[in-house]
């Protein structure tokens, strides 16, 4: 098999999942880094022994030798810089989200189509362990049609401040930050229905917490508790066509007595919890019965589904075949976040 040679672009906390991935992978050449601070760059060259540090994007689109980027930078540049890779004839991974607003996630998508290159989008969920087990089972109609479903993704102190706090670079808070993933897996698992209706609530009470002691929660390099125009808390109501439904809460900081991840599926012929734990529930014998599949990692494995995930560009970019998470689905989901923020703005219901 051939080999793919990459440039990672934006050395931030993320890319070292990025560069460790592609390390590992034998079919990857790790080639090139690109970040605005050439220093941050240079440093991260340095530890994965990356030969090439580009001097502008430009010279990244531009050298024919790189085949991909990985795109690990602010929100809001994800779709000029995917545009410009697509159009410079390179495939593309993205982070989450796609893009800042459907308008530009729709550009992205006719990107690919115009210069037939592959995206594929950063949602790593779905190549966790116990994604891939939990959906195998509903794939062999375990837990029947799945109906109903409820994630909440809930930080009790964790706005990491920053770009994550500035709306202007991240396009939202706990919303488009974690909520994109646990909607994704569920939307994924649901069977990716049509989103009919949204109706959404955010709140804007508790700020980033800055003045609390004694408690450590991540910080980004450029915190500053000063600064925050994002919402703490969001939640909504998502109707699809084929009449499923789906409750989620997420939040950056919220009193609550502690953190909490619950991804839960319902369905006619059974249930699934995916968060905090993989388990199934089921009849038998006219007895409900709790099924707790003998797997290594129950939970989100991030590691190892990092790896997956990479390992599933690669081989999707050599192959041609189409990737898990396609530029598609990150339309998709951009059109719910979109729509949950719309709806609390107009505090109105959104139908599509």
């Amino acid at each position: 098999m051939e080999s793919l040679r990459v440039c990672v672009i934006g050395a931030g906390s993320i890319s070292d999942m990025h560069f460790q991935s592609y390390q590992n992978n034998p079919n990857a050449i790790l080639h090139g880094i690109y970040d605005y601070s050439r220093e941050r760059a240079e440093e991260k060259a340095k530890k994965y022994g990356i030969e090439k540090v580009y001097s502008s994007l430009d010279e990244v689109y531009n050298d024919p030798y790189i085949d991909a980027v990985s795109i690990c930078t602010w929100n809001n540049t994800h779709a000029e810089i995917s545009i410009s890779a697509l159009k410079g004839g390179k495939h593309v991974l993205v982070e989450k989200p796609l893009s800042m607003t459907v308008e530009e996630a729709l550009k992205m998508e006719e990107a690919v189509h115009k210069y037939n290159k592959l995206l594929q989008v950063g949602f790593v969920r779905r190549f966790a362990t116990n994604t891939k087990v939990l959906k195998s089972f509903i794939d062999h109609g375990k837990l029947g049609e799945i109906y109903y479903a409820k994630a909440s993704c809930l930080r009790r102190l964790g706005n990491p401040g920053g770009w994550f706090a500035d709306k202007e670079r991240s396009g939202g808070g706990p919303l488009i930050d974690l909520g994109v993933h646990i909607i994704d897996i569920c939307w994924y698992l649901m069977g990716r229905p049509k989103v009919k209706s949204i109706t959404g609530n955010t709140y804007h009470q508790l700020g980033n917490r800055g003045n609390v002691e004694n408690l450590r929660f991540y910080k980004a390099a450029d915190f500053d508790k000063e600064r925050n125009t994002v919402e703490d808390l969001a939640n909504a109501l998502i109707t699809f066509e084929n009449g499923a439904s789906l409750l989620v809460d997420v939040s950056f900081t919220l009193h609550a007595k502690k953190d909490e991840i619950q991804v839960k599926l319902f369905g006619t012929k059974g249930g699934a919890e995916l968060e905090p734990e993989l388990v199934l529930i089921s009849e038998e014998n006219d007895t409900i019965i709790n099924i707790h599949p003998q797997i290594d990692h129950l939970t989100f494995d991030f590691t190892n589904a990092f790896q997956n995930e990479i390992d599933s560009f690669i081989s999707s970019c050599l192959s041609g075949t189409k990737p898990i998470a396609p530029v598609e689905d990150g339309v998709e989901i951009m059109k719910m976040l979109a729509g949950i923020y719309e709806a609390a703005e107009k505090k109105c219901e959104v139908v599509f």
